[in-house]
């Protein structure tokens, strides 16, 4: 019943689109795709203090560093005083889960109820033939391994979700680009 209002919503939405974009629906993943992205993008950017995420990400690296030293040189000394700072390393590594958990939060359930729709709507039945230097590069016969295209899908080609997963790769690096976001929210 409430997953019917928002399939509702989301076919007002991009029915017209997908009417638009009729002989081309590849079209309207990608622009789901780019929504999608951005907006995650944008919830990274407002909901994550970047400047403490990579000063925790810096702290962190000095500690496994120091860490792989003391291994390395098996120093009595060295050994006691990263296990000492073990406790520390742990909080820190606690807080870069949580900020990064954030933006998850707020995404999630809006994007599982789009790809339910997606999955259920005329998208479900797109199949993209890549080019067949780009089907092998981007090692998709190993997703299929894992992800069982439908028998009725050609070899050399992408279901709506490897669509959209392609899709979604690229617009993300290009709006954290864009956003100045540095490294990965998680």
């Amino acid at each position: 019943m409430v997953l019917e209002v928002f399939f509702n919503a989301l076919d007002m939405v991009f029915d017209p689109i997908l009417y638009l974009f009729k002989d081309q629906p590849f079209m309207v993943i990608l622009l789901i795709a780019a929504v999608i992205s951005f907006v995650s993008t944008l919830a990274n950017k407002l909901l994550i203090n970047q400047d403490r995420l990579e000063y925790l990400k810096e702290e962190m690296q000095g500690f496994q560093q120091e860490m792989m030293e003391a291994r390395k040189t098996n120093d009595p000394q060295a050994l006691a005083k990263v296990q000492k700072n073990q406790a520390e390393f742990m909080d820190l590594q606690k807080e870069m889960m949580t900020m990064s958990f954030k933006p998850m939060l707020v995404t999630f359930v809006p994007i599982i109820i789009v790809f339910w729709w997606m999955a259920q709507s005329a998208l479900n039945t797109v199949v993209v033939k890549l080019p067949t230097v780009a089907y092998y590069v981007l090692l998709v016969p190993l997703w299929h391994m894992f992800y069982h295209p439908a028998a009725t899908t050609p070899v050399g080609a992408v279901e709506w979700l490897g669509w959209y997963i392609l899709c979604s790769f690229g617009l993300s690096m290009l709006f954290r680009k864009i956003l100045g976001i540095k490294g990965q929210g998680m």
